[in-house]
């Protein structure tokens, strides 16, 4: 078993409009939910490389702390496009299995990922739903390309129509930190009245509140 984690990334300018922050606020905040991402993933014992893929060019520090591949997303046409770009990366050095996370999930425990990965099978793919169910907040493929990821058209049921084409086990995971992302500025208060990682949600309120 040999698994990698695929983070795509908009450029930070372009990101998280909804949330109605300045530019400079946004792209904090965008730094700082890519680095919590990261860092979860990296306290697990069961990832063997950390993909990211994207054209934002202020993060070299992070991924060279996590040691991290960088794939340049040169045209970010979709999130889809950028999956592609890592599973070629994945299948050429023989990865079995990969893992999609967004940047604005941050609020994962690493033991979550860990409990998704026991849900795989020789051909599976586990989704994880929003909180809305509107959207794909993990993705799970084993192998690297058992399904054609459909995320950007209300991706949660696209994924589940593109697995059920693909003949796959399919496995909804409803881990509940998982679950949890920020889209808009009802998101964004909603997870701080959660208030888990007390001291990750800490640094968000200093950011939006300066």
């Amino acid at each position: 078993m040999k698994t990698s984690v695929i983070i795509p990334v908009k450029t930070f300018q372009k990101s998280k409009t909804r949330l109605c922050l300045s530019e400079e606020k946004t792209k904090k905040l965008c730094r700082l939910f890519l680095e919590e991402v990261i860092k979860t993933v990296c306290q697990t014992n069961i990832i063997d490389k950390i993909i990211v893929v994207t054209n934002e060019e202020n993060i070299s520090d992070i991924l060279e702390k996590y040691d991290c591949k960088k794939i340049q997303d040169k045209y970010e046409t979709s999130v889809n496009d950028a999956v592609r770009l890592a599973e070629e990366y994945l299948i050429d050095n023989k990865f079995t299995h990969s893992i999609v996370l967004p940047l604005d999930v941050p609020f994962f425990y690493s033991e979550d990922l860990e409990k998704l990965l026991k849900f795989s099978s020789d051909k599976s793919a586990i989704i994880v739903p929003s909180r809305h169910f509107d959207g794909t907040n993990a993705l799970v493929r084993t192998p690297i390309n058992s399904m054609t990821p459909r995320y950007d058209e209300g991706s949660y049921s696209f994924q589940i129509e593109s697995a059920k084409n693909a003949d796959v086990v399919i496995v909804i995971g409803l881990i509940y930190r998982l679950m949890l992302d920020i889209d808009n500025t009802e998101d964004l208060e909603f997870v701080l009245k959660q208030n888990i990682k007390p001291k990750f949600c800490d640094k968000i309120r200093k950011i939006i509140e300066n």
